[in-house]
């Protein structure tokens, strides 16, 4: 196209709709031309149904809302639609035809031809029906392996923009304080840092297909009193200044997220809906964060209901606004007519809805939204078939090989060999015993937000659209010539006991005996582990460690499997089982890694995100702790764990060996430098897991005794050397002083090259020179790892 022709068809258009016009002029254009209603409209979304017949959308009923009239809503325009494919099961082919044909309503009922943002859960996996469950956000902490993870969300956004989906409800970035928590299966484990870069190589992923992915809780959800959902959060500034909020840093700055979901809870008495400091302080004036900030589902509304700060809906609407949130999910309730009224008769000024509209369009345009030749039909409709349903009905595939190949990389990776007497891997068992409630239960790997066991629960009528094995189909594929006898010995939670005679008898006769245990992933009481599935102690639910103490007394040898959402204390079998297998919900190619790992055909290679406790009752707790959180002659409680942050084994053993400290003293300013060794002295292939902890004898404020500041996977063939070379910045050192600001102290400080937070191999002794520097959020956030070039 020539330049007068483009610039003949561009006059044609509006200001808003003109794609080389600067994003700020086709913003500010069109709410210079918007009504107050009109600019509101945008503020929030409507919980929708996507029809599997192809239709429009249908408004979704939930028991906190009224229902929504579309037909009054629409003309004014609309901001989102919520879970357009994660609110009840629909072909995807067809959800992508209904969600099309409803934008296309959407945009030609406004002034303005302005369409939603469609977004969807995609914590494990996009929540539709017949796409991918990937393993849960613990086992992504579990391979200590940000590449793999950044692959997975990249696949996930995806297939997301495919059938016209254009933001994620993920990652969460909290981190565990408490195990007892329901949603700990949702993070990725109990050290910033790994929440961090784990959950950055996400954003990343997913960003880079083009989906918007929204971070989560922000912030200190995880910290909540006793590990109670949805409870208040007791904690000082330096605990979320060092612990809560670096992974939020890090997946802004470094990943690109553009949008941020806030806490449902309140912190010394401050709902994280109603913190202007929080939300807007810190977050936008000075972190920079330009995106959009959406509420949590019914977070605003809770500011009257549960919290109790505002009086009505418009008081709830003025104070989320004036925080810092941009858009009101899911549905709409404060953010419509009461914030119009309060607009309107002076209690809310109308410079907060034009700054939240502001980020709200700047996103659409940047996601194309606005342009003229944008079209409702997605990618995946493409073609002469696009608008016939019968045609279109099984077209799209979210569950396609590549997806499974990585789902069980994933898995494989996260799998992690806690003990083992040498008894695996299994050498050709004839009997096995296999025992247990998830040993043969298909949901027994998928964590809560899963479509199946979120949503699929609701319509057991419904094909689950996914291939889920049991353990004891994969066993029975992997040991073909072995007689499987299986027992289901006891429920997760039921307390039953009459099945443990026959579990008894089952594992009497067996070569060995594999007891399967855990969780039942679930919402809001209806399994052991999920979003308000909180547990008052460690130890397994129900009648479990009965079932296990009971095998353990037989003589046969005992390999625990645990399928679970959370580590539990696991009572004698931490030194009677002749092996521990645990792996936290790891998705649809689950049991065929639990079984390689069994077989030999995997070597383990995860390592823990979350420590093991010793005993059920320790919590909360967290190798990050002071030296006062440790054991000690002071208290009659250790809450040393069974096995501890970062612990894993192999088949196959390593040597770390050959420590050089190249820069030993460096300024508050520089960085340090040592290079070692790591040999696979065993006969097999495997991957060692190099972790780097500092350790600060001397601070101005009380320390953790360690923390990681990196890591890496190191692949290495029997008898293989690496020499790897690390550099340790001085920023990493720093943290949050006696003022409130971040500094880097002179002094000592030790540097552990650990196979984990209980075993280090290595330590180079350290020293930082010169003055106290103050930092800030543009610090040095890593420590890095590179291999040597191989010296003959």
């Amino acid at each position: 196209m020539n330049a007068d022709v483009a610039a003949e068809n561009t006059s044609t258009i509006s200001l808003w709709n003109d794609p080389t016009a600067s994003v700020a002029a086709r913003v500010d254009a069109l709410i210079g031309a918007m009504t107050l209603q009109e600019k509101i409209a945008q503020l929030y979304g409507v919980w929708v149904g996507a029809s599997d017949d192809g239709g429009e959308v249908a408004p979704h009923q939930h028991d906190m809302e009224e229902a929504v009239d579309l037909e009054a809503l629409l003309p004014a325009g609309l901001g989102q639609l919520t879970r357009p494919f994660g609110t009840v099961p629909v072909d995807p082919a067809l959800g992508a035809l209904s969600l099309a044909r409803t934008q296309a309503r959407i945009a030609a009922t406004n002034r303005f031809g302005i369409p939603a943002v469609a977004h969807e859960e995609c914590l494990a996996g996009f929540a539709a029906w017949g796409a991918t469950a990937y393993p849960v956000p613990l086992s992504w902490g579990a391979t200590f392996d940000p590449d793999v993870v950044r692959r997975m969300a990249a696949a996930i956004g995806r297939d997301m923009r495919s059938v016209g989906v254009h933001q994620g409800l993920a990652p969460v970035l909290d981190v565990v304080r408490d195990a007892r928590w329901g949603r700990v299966e949702e993070t990725i484990g109990e050290d910033p840092y790994l929440v961090g870069t784990i959950g950055t190589a996400y954003v990343q992923g997913l960003e880079s297909a083009g989906t918007v992915a929204t971070l989560k809780h922000f912030a200190g959800y995880s910290a909540s009193r006793a590990g109670r959902n949805l409870a208040p959060v007791s904690v000082g500034p330096r605990e979320r200044a060092d612990v809560l909020l670096p992974p939020f840093e890090m997946a802004i700055h470094e990943g690109g997220a553009r949008s941020v979901m806030n806490a449902y809870t309140d912190t010394d008495g401050m709902p994280s809906a109603a913190d202007e400091d929080l939300l807007t302080g810190l977050l936008r004036d000075t972190w920079g964060f330009d995106g959009t900030v959406v509420a949590d589902y019914f977070a605003i509304a809770f500011l009257k209901t549960l919290h109790g700060v505002a009086a009505d809906w418009a008081g709830a609407a003025g104070t989320a606004l004036k925080a810092g949130i941009d858009v009101e999910l899911p549905n709409v309730k404060t953010y419509g007519a009461p914030l119009v009224e309060a607009v309107t008769d002076g209690r809310v000024p109308e410079r907060l809805v034009d700054r939240a509209v502001r980020r709200v369009l700047t996103q659409k345009v940047a996601l194309g939204l606005l342009d003229p030749d944008w079209n409702p039909v997605p990618a995946a409709l493409d073609g002469p078939e696009a608008d016939d349903p019968e045609a279109l009905r099984g077209r799209i595939d979210l569950d396609n090989p590549e997806n499974r190949a990585l789902a069980r990389e994933i898995a494989e990776k996260a799998v992690v060999l806690l003990t083992n007497d040498g008894t695996l891997p299994l050498d050709r068992p004839h009997r096995i015993a296999l025992i247990g409630p998830n040993a043969d239960d298909p949901a027994a790997v998928l964590g809560s937000y899963s479509f199946p066991q979120h949503i699929g629960v609701r319509h057991p009528g419904t094909p689950l659209g996914i291939e889920l094995p049991t353990l004891r189909e994969t066993l029975a594929a992997e040991f073909p010539d072995a007689e499987i006898t299986h027992a289901r010995g006891t429920g997760v939670d039921d307390g039953d006991l009459s099945g443990l005679d026959e579990a008894a008898r089952v594992a009497r006769g067996a070569d060995v005996a594999v007891v399967v245990l855990g969780d039942r992933a679930g919402l809001f009481g209806r399994g052991t582990s999920g979003e308000g599935s909180d547990a008052e102690s460690l130890a397994l639910p129900g009648a479990q460690q009965h079932l296990l103490d009971t095998l353990l007394d037989l003589g046969t040898p005992v390999i625990t499997v645990l399928l679970a959402g959370r580590p539990y204390a696991l009572g004698r079998a931490v030194e009677e089982s002749a092996a521990i297998v645990q792996s936290f919900f790891p998705g649809e190619e689950g049991t065929h890694a639990i079984a390689g790992v069994l077989s030999g055909r995997v070597n383990p290679s995860g390592r823990l995100p979350v420590g093991v406790p010793r005993g059920p009752g320790s919590q909360p707790g967290t190798y990050l702790g002071a030296r006062l959180a440790h054991a000690g002659t002071a208290s009659s409680v250790d809450p040393t764990p069974a096995f501890a942050f970062g612990h894993g084994l192999s088949y196959t053993r390593f040597d770390w060996t050959g420590l050089t400290v190249r820069t030993q003293e460096a300024p508050t300013d520089g960085e340090f430098a040592f290079s070692f060794t790591v040999r696979n002295t065993g006969d097999r292939s495997g991957t060692e897991v190099v972790q780097l902890y500092l350790h600060d004898p001397v601070a101005s404020v009380v320390q953790p005794v360690q923390r990681l500041v990196g890591y890496t996977r190191v692949a290495l063939e029997p008898g293989e050397i690496r020499r790897l070379s690390v550099t340790v910045p001085a920023d990493v050192a720093s943290f949050t002083g006696r003022d409130g600001r971040r500094i880097v102290e002179p002094g000592e400080l030790e540097v552990r090259v650990a196979a984990s937070s209980a075993d280090p191999r290595l330590t180079a002794r350290l020293v930082l020179t010169g003055a106290e520097r103050h930092v800030d959020h543009t610090r040095r956030l890593h420590a890095t790892i590179v291999e040597e070039p191989h010296t003959p």
